[in-house]
């Protein structure tokens, strides 16, 4: 049996494989910022009620499974989570003080696909996603 969750009049069970790139996809998140960035993105999904069940950091893009509330859209919250993860960033990493928008972290747009019920095939896929990675590098170098 699924454990679904409750609101006050729903009860639902959303959840969403994600993925997002830095700009011109370089290879920026190792070292103290991808340590930064996985507490980071956890702590901004709770401020939403949302919850990551799954996260990969890879230096040139992320892969997240997260539970979002249906009273939000998954544009908006993966667009909170990447603005403000920019933003600590920028503030952490890069020198900037206040009202620096954060801009220059993360590329526009991301993918999205839904779990549905295959959710422990996408959590897998998540936690291996370096070993895929370089099983198609080496049939990209085999060619």
């Amino acid at each position: 049996m699924k454990d679904y969750q409750s609101l006050a009049h729903t009860t639902w069970d959303c959840k969403y494989y994600v993925v997002f790139i830095p700009k011109r996809r370089k290879e920026v998140i190792f070292g103290m910022i991808r340590k930064h960035l996985g507490k980071v993105l956890r702590e901004l999904a709770e401020q939403k009620n949302c919850q990551i069940i799954e996260e990969h950091l890879m230096p040139d893009h992320v892969h997240i499974c997260i539970s979002i509330l249906p009273k939000y859209s998954v544009s908006y919250v993966v667009g909170y989570i990447k603005g403000k993860s920019a933003i600590s960033i920028a503030r952490k990493f890069m020198g900037k003080s206040r009202n620096f928008t954060g801009e220059s972290f993360w590329a526009r747009g991301h993918f999205v696909s839904t779990v549905g019920l295959d959710e422990e095939m996408v959590r897998e896929y998540i936690r291996h996603q370096e070993k895929e990675d370089e099983h198609y590098d080496q049939l990209k170098l085999g060619m």
